[in-house]
Formats: C-alpha cells, sequence, structure tokens
C-alpha cells in the first residue's frame, strides 16, 4: 500500500470534489475522509443529506480495502449497508472506514461517520459492506 496511490485515486473521484471531500488521512487498513455540510449537501430539514454521509461512508471504507490490495488493483464496492443513527447535524462529516477481514477476492470493511460542530463530534452512522478488487 502506498498513501500516493489512494491520494491519486482519490483525486480522480469528481463526486469527492462536488462535495468539497477531502482525504485526510490514510494508513494499512483504514482511511479517514471529511467532507463539509454545504448548502447544496442538506436534506430538507437543513440536515446534512444521508447521500452524503452514505458517499464518504462508502468511499472511506473502500479506500480503507484499498490499503490491503495488490498494487495494480483498483477497488470496488460489492454491497454497503448503512444505519443512520441520528441527523447530520453541525458543520463537517469525518468518515473512518477500516477493514474488519480482508480476503483474496472479497474484503469485509465498516465505516463510522461522525458530524462536528466546533469541538463536538456525534457518531451519525455506522456502515458495513463488501469490496471486490477491480
Amino acid at each position: 500500500m502506498t498513501a500516493d496511490r489512494i491520494h491519486a485515486s482519490f483525486a480522480r473521484q469528481s463526486m469527492m470534489r462536488t462535495l468539497g471531500a477531502s482525504l485526510v488521512e490514510v494508513g494499512e487498513g483504514f482511511c479517514v475522509i471529511e467532507a463539509p455540510i454545504l448548502e447544496g449537501s442538506r436534506q430538507q430539514h437543513g440536515f446534512g443529506h444521508a447521500g452524503l454521509t452514505f458517499a464518504i461512508g462508502d468511499t472511506a471504507a473502500g479506500y480503507a480495502a484499498l490499503t490491503t490490495m495488490g498494487e495494480a488493483e483498483e477497488v470496488l464496492t460489492v454491497e454497503m449497508k448503512i444505519n443512520l443513527l441520528r441527523p447530520a447535524q453541525g458543520d463537517l462529516l469525518v468518515a473512518r472506514g477500516e477493514v474488519v477481514k480482508p480476503g483474496r477476492r472479497l474484503t469485509i470493511v465498516r465505516a463510522t461517520v461522525w458530524a462536528k460542530s466546533g469541538e463536538t463530534r456525534r457518531e451519525i452512522a455506522l456502515l458495513q459492506g463488501t469490496m471486490l478488487p477491480a
């Protein structure tokens, strides 16, 4: 795993640019992504949209999986489940993806997403899924 390879792959994701997301940390078996809750990513009650929560959670989990795969491989999500625990209320979402069980063909991952407002951080979602090398 090289952090440069993960950063280069992340830079090619136009969806993450649209959301204002940034890759803030990557290491063997984990990845952290942050995204501001922008005016264009809110739902009708003013909270961060579940789509934003899912997008950065899925991406963090996928890049966590990629850190365990071969240098010539990329990663695809096979399936992903999300439990929304509370509204995404705050200024910034933080997603930490991690590998639960690496595999030759399938890698099991999870992600936790928090909403931050100032120094306050509240857990808002849990994701679990399966990744495939591509």
